[in-house]
């Protein structure tokens, strides 16, 4: 299990798992930063929550907002720089995965 610590000091759990494809929806860039929507499996909906980690392509991001499958992410000019985000555009394909916290959560609440 990889614990980081994003820039705002929070730490997300990914582990090595299986990533899943998602699409970018919306890119708005906002002079530098960059807000992106991403359409995300419908099955993985339920481990996305505002607030909470998510990796994109590897890059470990904290998720701004949520609706239904869809959520949003900001993207710093130095992010933006140094990833393969800089390419990115509506329509590109990304893979995900969710925050392992959230799996366990939803595991537990099932029994």
């Amino acid at each position: 299990m990889v614990t980081e610590r994003n820039w705002a000091g929070n730490y997300g759990y990914q582990a090595p798992q299986i990533a899943h494809p998602a699409s970018v929806a919306e890119l708005q860039d906002l002079g530098g930063s960059a807000r992106v929507v991403i359409e995300a499996p419908v099955e993985l909906a339920r481990y996305i929550a505002a607030k909470g980690s998510i990796t994109v392509d590897g890059v470990s991001l904290t998720v701004n907002a949520v609706d239904g499958a869809a959520f949003e992410v900001n993207l710093i000019p130095h992010t933006r720089a140094v990833t393969t985000f800089r390419g990115l555009a509506p329509g590109t394909r990304v893979n995900l995965e969710v925050d392992l916290l959230a799996r366990y959560v939803d595991r537990i609440l099932q029994k």
